[in-house]
């Protein structure tokens, strides 16, 4: 699969995902589509910078989440969130 077909699957995976309403899933998927749409379109975060402390609940779930995919390159992530679409 090259860059370019990877990246026309993660867009219309994005595209698929995006129609649908949140409530349709469990809060642990909307977490790693969250993460894996994060690491695969900045890559690794830099929590250092973030002050977790005024951080509501929800958004420290969704930075751990994130922070759990560092180090996973930007390709594996595009693919890991393809398959979790493509799965739901």
């Amino acid at each position: 699969m090259n860059q370019t077909s990877l990246d026309i699957q993660f867009k219309e995976a994005y595209k698929v995902i995006s129609q649908l309403s949140q409530d349709q899933f469990a809060p642990d998927i909307m977490l790693k589509l969250y993460a894996y749409y994060k690491q695969a379109t900045y890559g690794d975060n830099n929590p250092e910078y973030i002050e977790t402390n005024e951080l509501d609940l929800r958004n420290r779930f969704k930075l751990n989440a994130w922070i759990q995919l560092r180090g996973m390159s930007i390709d594996t992530a595009k693919k890991e969130y393809i398959k979790i679409v493509n799965n739901l």
